[in-house]
């Protein structure tokens, strides 16, 4: 491990893919533009944030997703030399995510943001640590003990790495540490993409959205306000066409006009 500064060290891990990642932790966010430098990922670049379900996404949830992330996340991604940021862990939508990429054959840095304290790797030996999803690019390690206090973190790399270039959060299945994700997205003036028909979260708050004066829970009222009141949210449905998405992502990237899905 080289130890750059106070607050910065660098090293690398081995995944079970037999990849070597790039991977550095932080300490505190001032840190994070060093923490990219160190990562070879400096200069403004589009960023899309994957959110939502991880452990409890159920199996006929996760297959749903298979052909959304195969056929349109990765390939944009791929096509717009994008980078895309998540959780990091095997899981979920962070696991569909590496796999559709690996399928692919990509070469779009996929940037893992986890706690420091979850990430299974030689530096913690704790027994509640996570597997890495093994077919990402970097990890960046920062504080926490908890799911979900990589949600400010994952919205700061995330606004970091744009810089000038657009972002879009995209929002799939989810449970109540989504619910943060969300949240610091839209505090980071993140443009929010709920994917409904994927479950939990996400079709909680697209009914939300479609049906406004709706009873909705406490903890959901204020980020549906501020979120409608600033960046707004983009629904779009899993089971429409998959190229309605891929339009409306791909010409939000390039033209950084607000994003154009299906409303209905």
């Amino acid at each position: 491990m080289q130890v750059l500064s106070s607050l910065l060290s660098e090293f690398k891990l081995s995944l079970s893919t037999g990849r070597v990642a790039q991977a550095v932790t932080v300490d505190d966010r001032a840190g994070l533009q060093d923490a990219i430098a160190a990562l070879g990922l400096q200069g403004s670049r589009p960023v899309l944030v994957i959110v939502g379900g991880a452990g409890n996404l159920e199996p006929d949830d996760y297959a749903r997703l298979e052909n959304l992330f195969e056929e349109s996340l990765a390939p944009l991604a791929e096509e717009l030399g994008m980078v895309v940021v998540d959780g990091g862990t095997d899981v979920g939508v962070m696991q569909l995510m590496g796999r559709a990429r690996a399928k692919l054959g990509a070469t779009f840095p996929l940037v893992g943001v986890m706690p420091f304290e979850k990430a299974r790797i030689p530096q913690n030996p704790s027994p509640q640590a996570k597997a890495l999803e093994p077919n990402h690019t970097h990890f960046i390690l920062v504080p926490g003990s908890e799911w979900g206090d990589e949600s400010p973190w994952i919205a700061g790399v995330a606004t970091a790495l744009s810089g000038k270039s657009p972002s879009a959060t995209i929002l799939l299945n989810g449970g109540n540490a989504s619910i943060v994700d969300v949240r610091a997205s839209i505090a980071d003036c993140r443009p929010v993409v709920v994917i409904a028909g994927t479950g939990r979260l996400a079709d909680e708050l697209a009914t939300a959205i479609r049906h406004p004066g709706g009873r909705v829970r406490p903890e959901l009222s204020p980020v549906i306000e501020t979120g409608l009141r600033s960046v707004g949210f983009a629904l779009f449905d899993l089971s429409k066409s998959k190229m309605q998405f891929q339009v409306g992502l791909r010409q939000h990237m390039l033209s950084r006009k607000s994003l154009a899905l299906a409303k209905a």
